[in-house]
């Protein structure tokens, strides 16, 4: 039987000032997002469950906004690049 685990993170120079995002095998099951554009950070919530973190990393990495480097879909892309680092750094 597989385990859920949430990731914590603190996007950087986002509106977004948290991101919990809950994974099992692989997957995105749930994901919060405090402060930024609601309704944006809704639709990806909605878009991203259910889908493989490779894919999304796949789709969100580089994502700006507006005029910055980055965005809170980047942000996100960021969180899962880290949380997977921190699996292969384990497993080591």
């Amino acid at each position: 039987m597989s385990k859920q685990e949430v990731i914590q993170y603190q996007p950087q120079g986002t509106c977004c000032r948290a991101m919990q995002i809950v994974v099992e095998d692989g997957k995105i099951v749930d994901a919060d997002f405090m402060g930024g554009c609601n309704g944006n950070l809704k639709g990806i919530k909605s878009l991203i469950k259910g889908m493989e973190i490779d894919d999304v990393i796949e789709r969100l990495n580089g994502i700006q906004c507006g005029g910055k480097t980055t965005s809170c879909p980047d942000q996100l892309a960021c969180c899962l690049k880290q949380y997977k680092e921190s699996k292969t750094a384990v497993a080591n």
